[in-house]
């Protein structure tokens, strides 16, 4: 069961390219130079032999039952965080119910102790040409469909060509990059990549959903549907009522109950997902244990609110656990296709209005730390000036690059902590006359003569205070700000579209980035709608930069591609970015237990956790 860790977040993907060795452990080597082995990586080997148990964050002995009720906390495809009205998650009609993907298997599954490595579940075992195009995955016999049908060659040939030509634009844009999928009889499937394919588009075709193919067979892909489609997951759609809850059962007779990549896992009997469009609401209902585990975003209530009863006497934990995961990249995405965000200056000038360390102090409880990179976090961020494995990258584009971006990073200055830095506001209002914008009266002019106003999109007024004392700041510069609140269906309809002036987000960091980096910050993905590409990046510097990422052979060159684009990245100041902690607010009624240790690239929590019967007796559930 895979769990998304953050509530803003989008498709995780991996990355590579062509260039670089496919590293792995071989089981056998073939007689036409390819080599067939039981998992597959970035980088590096395997860290887990062909006969591996189990993984060894988990309790292969773990008992199954009971009950795991919860919010959707990260969106993928057409997914929405406040409602849902089709079970079709992976098509661009409709909102697509949380929870979906627990019913659909993949070829392969990540090992949550390594950065990148994938080991086998449709997929027993794979053989991978010599050249890296051609990749032949040979199936589990004993893969089946709910209804009792075998998982086949076809299905998966079926799934991976409908998702790259009529699925979600997210996955169309991830699967480009394979020429064909055909199968070779019921039980091996060939996928062929394009010349010059990105290092880890592998990685990406192995984390697809299989469907079968007869089950859609007359019907309509695209289309948004209330019939859930047939799987091969863990679990199945139990009941639902659309728009507030979703509840899945596990599938008792689950033909990969037993497999070294599901031991300790899909613990629970019940997956329920609850729909409040209001965090206090939602709140309320954890309280009340309509919700039995809680993810906390919002800093008042982790500071101020765990007071009640049921955590005074015991029966809701509160804790605060450590996340190895990458940190999101969260931030006010300014959108540059709007003619008040063209130019970098006025981009500039509107994030040193934002005054941080004010903001965290009183209304976060200084419980954040500054994001200052699109790699926070990691050793892929950007400091100093570049070096010289750096430069090569970046002395191509100098001409057309922030002289910037060849000095030290661009990062947010530390304010006074007063809410509104004299020095930092003047900063930015010579930053605007700089861009030729005049004022008038009270009113900032563009240079065109239209003022310059700033409408900030949201489905819900969570962020009011913190966007008040900024949209004050910027109210100082001449510059009318407001918050329209819209409804779900409506944001993700404009954000889509790119009918907005700014929005937040939180796109998900990687390990290891690569093509999902085309998906939110190249030229091509600036003008698909749909696309993660929120700000309208489209700088040739940008896309040749992804590439060289798409296309490291080595986690030092990677790293070197990585801190070369955040410069340039950060030089655009294509967001105001906010604020990330690399622990995970977590609080639960206390029916659960849990492994001995968590996964170094995670929280464990609840996908290797489980329902303790025991302990649901002693407080009375």
């Amino acid at each position: 069961m895979t769990m998304a860790l953050t509530r803003r977040a989008a498709l995780t993907a991996g990355a590579g390219g062509v260039l670089a060795a496919l590293v792995w452990r071989p089981f056998a080597a073939l007689a036409d130079d390819s080599v067939e082995t039981h998992g597959l990586s970035s980088f590096g080997d395997l860290a887990l032999p062909a006969d591996f148990p189990h993984f060894a964050y988990v309790n292969p002995d773990a008992p199954t039952g009971g009950l795991l009720s919860l919010q959707i906390t990260g969106t993928s495809g057409n997914q929405n965080f406040d409602t849902f009205d089709t079970l079709n998650i992976y098509t661009w009609k409709g909102n697509g119910a949380a929870g979906m993907s627990a019913t659909f298997d993949t070829l392969m599954t990540a090992n949550g102790d390594e950065p990148d490595s994938v080991y086998g579940l449709l997929a027993q075992s794979v053989s991978v040409s010599a050249d890296k195009l051609d990749y032949r995955f040979r199936l589990r016999p004993e893969a089946r469909f709910f209804d009792g049908s075998k998982v086949t060659a076809a299905d998966v040939a079926f799934s991976l060509n409908v998702l790259k030509e009529k699925g979600h634009p997210i996955y169309a844009q991830l699967l480009k990059e394979v020429e064909q999928a055909n199968p070779e009889g019921d039980d091996v499937v060939h996928v062929r990549f394009v010349e010059g394919r990105s290092r880890d588009a592998h990685l990406i075709v192995v984390g697809m959903p299989v469907f079968s193919a007869a089950w859609w067979s007359g019907r309509d892909f695209t289309a948004a549907t209330l019939d859930p489609p047939l799987g091969s997951g863990a679990y199945k759609v139990k009941t639902f009522e659309q728009g507030r809850f979703i509840e899945y059962a596990r599938d008792p007779g689950y033909w990969g109950a037993k497999l070294p990549v599901n031991l300790g896992q899909n613990n629970f009997d019940r997956l329920r997902f609850e729909y409040y469009r209001e965090r206090q609401v939602a709140f309320e209902a954890f309280k009340a244990g309509a919700i039995n585990y809680h993810e906390e975003f919002t800093s008042r209530f982790w500071a101020t609110s765990y007071d009640f009863p049921a955590v005074k006497d015991g029966r809701i934990k509160k804790e605060d656990l450590h996340n190895g995961a990458p940190s999101s990249i969260q931030g006010w995405y300014l959108n540059t296709r709007r003619e008040q965000f063209r130019d970098p200056r006025v981009r500039e000038a509107i994030g040193l209005a934002f005054d941080f360390e004010w903001t965290n102090k009183n209304v976060m409880y200084s419980s954040y730390k500054r994001i200052i990179s699109y790699f926070p976090n990691t050793d892929m961020e950007a400091k100093g000036k570049p070096g010289p494995d750096e430069l090569k990258l970046l002395e191509p584009f100098r001409d057309k690059l922030d002289p910037s971006v060849f000095d030290d990073p661009y990062t947010p200055p530390v304010s006074d902590g007063s809410g509104s830095d004299r020095k930092l506001l003047k900063q930015a209002y010579d930053l605007l006359l700089s861009a030729g914008c005049k004022r008038v009266g009270e009113t900032l002019m563009l240079p065109s003569g239209k003022p310059l106003t700033i409408e900030f999109l949201d489905s819900s007024n969570f962020m009011q205070p913190h966007l008040t004392p900024f949209m004050q700041n910027l109210g100082r510069l001449g510059i009318q700000a407001n918050l329209r609140v819209v409804d779900a269906a409506q944001l993700k309809s404009r954000t889509e579209a790119f009918d907005f002036d700014v929005v937040t987000e939180a796109l998900p960091g990687s390990t290891t980035p690569g093509v999902g980096l085309r998906v939110v910050f190249s030229s091509a993905a600036a003008a698909q709608n749909g696309s993660r590409n929120l700000a309208g990046v489209a700088d040739p510097a940008v896309d040749a930069l992804i590439e060289k990422i798409a296309t490291a052979q080595s986690r030092d060159e990677l790293n070197t591609a990585a801190r070369a684009l955040d410069r340039v990245l950060r030089a655009g100041h294509y967001w105001v970015p906010n604020w990330y902690r690399d622990t995970a607010w977590v609080a639960h009624w206390d029916v659960f237990s849990r492994p001995e240790r968590q996964p170094k690239f995670g929280t464990g929590a609840p996908g290797a956790w489980w329902w303790d019967e025991a302990k649901a007796k002693t407080i009375g559930l």
